[in-house]
């Protein structure tokens, strides 16, 4: 008898606990809802000792996956600056920031499983071999069971795999490609989607097809593993039901790949 073969499944996560002290960024309580991985703020480009373990602890209620979420110290910026550290200097901070969201998660009662760099670090690592090796030396030294939640076809994926590293690679939901794979600059018109369903039949699109889809209409087949639906902009929400709707009901089934 022929076994039927096993269901399509991808994880959604999203960027939390980017607020800082009083201020707020997005509705992680209900994105919490609909994700099934949350990468968290280690306090350097957003977080603080407080929102991570609130954010730690809603994950945990919920039955969602938590990663470090590390990024350059740029409160200002938000992490999307790029800064000129030396690798040294990265793999130092990477590392302070996996240690401080493994000691307050394990404050909350969860646990640390992933580790997904942030904004200009994160387009670093998957451009620039060196910023790879640096993160991918920082995640090895605190603990190589983490596994290393990549952006699809970057530098980082490959240094993580080549480091004996779980990878597991990313698209993203709402964010352009160019034609070479990489996220269009935020500067640049079009760079961010926004219409839920827009996104929704995207995402669908390239989840069937295996593959990136870029400005041009070009495919660039890939792993997908992840989708990231960023958290911080008003159509959050609504953009990451519709994703999830818009997956489930194509047969994909929607889990955490931890």
């Amino acid at each position: 008898m022929t076994k039927p073969p096993e269901p399509r499944r991808v994880d959604l996560n999203s960027d939390m606990g980017e607020g800082f002290g009083c201020y707020r960024m997005g509705d992680d309580a209900a994105i919490l809802k609909i994700v099934t991985s949350a990468n968290v703020a280690c306090g350097l480009h957003a977080g603080d000792p407080e929102i991570m373990v609130e954010t730690f602890r809603i994950a945990k209620e919920n039955g969602v996956a938590i990663g470090a979420h590390p990024g350059f110290p740029d409160l200002w910026g938000f992490g999307r600056r790029n800064i000129p550290y030396s690798p040294g200097e990265i793999e130092r901070l990477v590392a302070y920031q996996i240690g401080a969201a493994q000691a307050l998660a394990a404050y909350a009662g969860h646990q640390i499983t992933y580790v997904k760099p942030h904004g200009a670090l994160g387009n670093l690592g998957s451009a620039d071999p060196e910023v790879a090796a640096a993160v991918t030396r920082a995640i090895c030294a605190v603990d190589r069971n983490l596994i290393s939640l990549s952006i699809a076809m970057g530098e980082q994926e490959r240094a993580a795999r080549e480091a004996g590293l779980k990878v597991k690679s990313e698209i993203f939901a709402d964010r352009a490609y160019t034609d070479t794979g990489h996220l269009v600059s935020r500067s640049e018109p079009g760079a961010v989607i926004h219409d839920p369903d827009e996104a929704a039949a995207r995402i669908v699109r390239m989840v069937e097809g295996g593959a990136i889809e870029t400005v041009t209409g070009k495919r660039l087949e890939t792993a997908i593993d992840s989708i990231c639906v960023h958290s911080d902009k008003p159509s959050a929400v609504a953009q990451a039901a519709r994703v999830r709707d818009a997956l489930e009901e194509r047969g994909i089934r929607v889990e955490s790949f931890v």
